[in-house]
């Protein structure tokens, strides 16, 4: 049943929602928020049971990504040419993984998520390709998936969007955590990570990325909070002229807006 809300993306991320820290619960069967959905100008919407916005997807490019903060968690793009494993951890509406199981032929995607309905809805009112030999969506604990030392030192890229139905902030947010994400990267490997730049767990978030990575840099704001954070695990050669070469490439090849994501590095990068 699809439920049409007039509060919709902008206004939604735009909340900061509740300040008080949930108290710790001994560890249970986890409990999750029902999968709900919205439809607003050709544009279907994820929620979990609330009107904050869980993603989206554009009826008539189903395979395109249509947020523009999730646009930007695919600025490694920039820096990895031909990547051979790439991973997702929260699956949302599957935008990131549709994607990238598109875009780049040669390689495996997988998706992480721990929500077996938001699978079930991804596959049926989001257009998920069904498993094959070069995409698996698993069901499983994020934490659990990074600290599998099956999975260390084999991704080129990983994209972190780990919400609940409230968004105080990433559910996955400790220095223990980004390590283990570090861990699993290669020498070259790059994290890109959907943050709330006007919430306190910004702050907290990017301290933990920083003791796991060499260098983390921050995008603009868009959609009145969210902050994609790229967290290099070697040290980046930010050549800039090339990276706008590059950028031209990719909006070529794709039709993202690369150049916008340099312009973000470049200013990233500039002394205050």
């Amino acid at each position: 049943m699809l439920i049409k809300r007039k509060s919709i993306e902008a206004e939604a991320n735009h909340r900061s929602g509740p300040t008080a820290a949930a108290p710790k619960k001994a560890n249970r069967k986890p409990k999750f928020a029902p999968v709900t959905l919205s439809e607003m100008d050709g544009v279907r919407f994820l929620h979990f049971g609330t009107e904050w916005v869980q993603g989206a997807m554009r009826l008539r490019k189903p395979d395109a990504i249509e947020l523009e903060y999730a646009q930007q968690m695919m600025a490694w793009m920039l820096f990895i040419d031909a990547p051979q494993n790439l991973v997702q951890l929260g699956l949302g509406t599957g935008a990131l993984t549709k994607f990238c199981y598109r875009q780049f032929e040669e390689a495996t995607v997988r998706a992480v998520e721990l929500n077996p309905s938001v699978i079930a809805i991804c596959e049926s009112m989001f257009k998920l390709p069904a498993n094959d030999e070069r995409l698996q969506v698993l069901e499983m604990d994020a934490m659990d998936f990074v600290n599998d030392e099956n999975n260390h030192g084999h991704i080129d890229a990983m994209q972190v969007d780990l919400y609940d139905a409230t968004a105080r902030g990433p559910v996955l947010d400790s220095a223990e955590f980004y390590q283990a994400c570090a861990n699993c990267l290669k020498d070259d490997g790059i994290l890109t990570v959907n943050l709330f730049g006007d919430h306190p767990s910004y702050a907290r978030n990017l301290k933990a990325m920083r003791f796991a990575f060499d260098t983390v840099l921050c995008l603009p704001e868009v959609h009145d909070g969210n902050v994609v954070a790229l967290a290099f695990k070697r040290k980046p050669e930010l050549n800039f002229p090339e990276l706008y070469e590059k950028a031209e490439q990719i909006k070529a090849s794709s039709k993202l807006p690369a150049k916008s994501w340099v312009n973000g590095l470049k200013a990233a990068c500039d002394p205050k």
